[in-house]
């Protein structure tokens, strides 16, 4: 009889819960829509979908602020050339945006907790600015001083921002590698707190896990070739309180390899929807409130291992 080997994740993993791992890593396809709390509402859809969806959702807000005679201010998550579609969708259909506010929820930052001027062409707020401002006709678009990023002169405010205008009426998250919320990581040491104390903690500079410095190295922004080296190590970030404030929450999990069936996020994705609520998972406080949660068929699959692909 072969003997039984067992082995403890790496000390440097954040979440090492062996137990809840494996019962995650069990979640199927056909449960993972379950979820003890009914306003965490799990929708399996295709990644095609996801993308319209959102789209959608965010012209749909601006359009219903619009007609209600109300500011809409959200929190947008890392910026991509697909906020053209956005824009394209603004411009054909003439809809006034000068009631809105955006406020990005994170950006980069070197090792002295120094933000990039927004002219950074791999910052997120330069791309907030190219992929979204700039493409709105000059009409339509909101005042540039209504497009906010957490940089070093707002971040120790950057909440009070947001309440002084309304408060966040929507946030946009989606989970990282390691369960990040925005740039909230796990092993951040400046967010090292008991969940009830963490829930409080607002916007920050924060380190970088190592694991998110590999995630990012994949971006196209950063030549998609693992380039550790080019990423910063630190970001300007959202904390938990500012996610929670909003009055609605709408979390995506469909990143893929490429487009190909390889993803990292199919594990963490189950983690965070089904996993104990905790910092070491930040993105796992969203199970304890109103949340629209959509994940892509490719992440929703059933974790199974495979040789016909192997190592």
């Amino acid at each position: 009889m072969a003997k039984k080997w067992t082995f403890q994740p790496a000390q440097c993993v954040p979440f090492r819960d062996m137990k809840a791992i494996e019962r995650c890593r069990k979640i199927k396809r056909k449960d993972i829509e379950k979820h003890p709390n009914k306003d965490f509402k799990i929708k399996v859809v295709s990644e095609e979908d996801m993308t319209f969806m959102w789209l959608h959702d965010m012209y749909a807000r601006i359009d219903q602020a619009r007609k209600e005679g109300r500011r809409c201010v959200m929190l947008m998550p890392n910026p991509w050339p697909g906020y053209r579609h956005l824009a394209r969708l603004i411009n054909e259909t003439r809809l006034d945006c000068k009631h809105v506010w955006l406020f990005a929820m994170d950006e980069y930052a070197n090792e002295d907790g120094i933000t990039p001027p927004d002219s950074w062409p791999k910052g997120f707020y330069y791309s907030l600015l190219k992929f979204l401002w700039k493409e709105i006709d000059p009409d339509l678009r909101m005042p540039r001083k209504q497009v906010f990023a957490p940089t070093n002169d707002v971040i120790d405010h950057y909440y009070d921002l947001m309440q002084e205008v309304g408060g966040l009426d929507i946030s946009y998250t989606g989970p990282g590698w390691t369960g990040h919320m925005a740039f909230v990581e796990p092993d951040a040491p400046e967010f090292d707190a008991p969940l009830k104390e963490w829930k409080n903690f607002g916007a920050r500079i924060c380190t970088l896990s190592p694991f998110t410095l590999a995630q990012n190295s994949l971006h196209g922004c950063f030549g998609f070739s693992g380039d550790l080296s080019a990423v910063p190590p630190k970001a300007a970030t959202v904390g938990p309180k500012e996610v929670i404030s909003a009055k609605n929450r709408w979390e995506m999990a469909g990143i893929t390899v490429r487009g190909t069936t390889t993803s990292w996020q199919r594990l963490i994705a189950r983690l965070c929807y089904h996993g104990p609520v905790t910092p070491r998972i930040p993105t796992s406080i969203l199970q304890l409130y109103r949340t629209d949660c959509f994940i892509s068929e490719a992440i929703a699959a059933d974790i199974v291992d495979s040789w016909d692909v192997g190592y």
